[in-house]
């Protein structure tokens, strides 16, 4: 049996982005929001900048999922887990946003590789303590985006957008609580 691959294409010119127009300006879709349109264009750039961070954020919690290893393997297979769920949330919260402003989502892969500030996922980690390290810094560099998230929602008078960003800052400090206990039960705090 052959085996076959699909060459990946790369393109030399950079892609334009779904709510750029030819002059590079955001395009927005007409709605009869009262946030005016310069707000509302601005904003939906902040916001498809978290959203493509929210969504490596979702892959990071998937890649240690499926690859932990080791005697804690249960506990953190299943926290993991359901830390994938809340940020799928997160998601669709950003993406659902974007929207109802008049912009579009943009939440591709390569959208997301060209856009996350989160670091890469090391892909060869295995250990329980391994994943914890690594999600526990993925959790806290999120957590940091969605408040200068807040911060540039409230420059912008946009008072609902910086609400669900403080819904998803709550959440993900949450759950950074969470993966940060399986750490410090071997550390003496300071």
């Amino acid at each position: 049996m052959t085996h076959t691959t699909t060459p990946r294409r790369d393109s030399p010119v950079r892609s334009r982005s779904a709510t750029e127009t030819t002059s590079g300006v955001a395009r927005l879709y007409p709605t009869k929001h009262d946030l005016p349109e310069a707000n509302r264009r601005e904003a939906v750039g902040l916001l498809n900048q978290r959203l493509a961070e929210c969504i490596e954020l979702q892959t990071q919690c998937k890649q240690a999922h499926w690859n932990v290893k080791g005697p804690s393997f249960i506990a953190l297979h299943k926290l993991f887990d359901e830390i994938n769920a809340a940020v799928e949330e997160y998601v669709d919260l950003i993406a659902e946003r974007v929207v109802q402003l008049g912009g579009i989502a943009e939440g591709t892969v390569g959208v997301v590789v060209e856009r996350s500030t989160l670091i890469d996922y090391p892909l060869a980690l295995s250990t329980g303590a391994e994943h914890v390290a690594a999600l526990s810094d993925a959790l806290a560099a999120f957590g940091r985006t969605a408040r200068l998230g807040i911060e540039e929602m409230n420059d912008l008078e946009d008072a609902d957008s910086a609400d669900i960003l403080t819904e998803i800052s709550r959440g993900v400090d949450k759950w950074l609580w969470f993966v940060e206990a399986h750490q410090q039960g071997t550390v003496t705090p300071a």
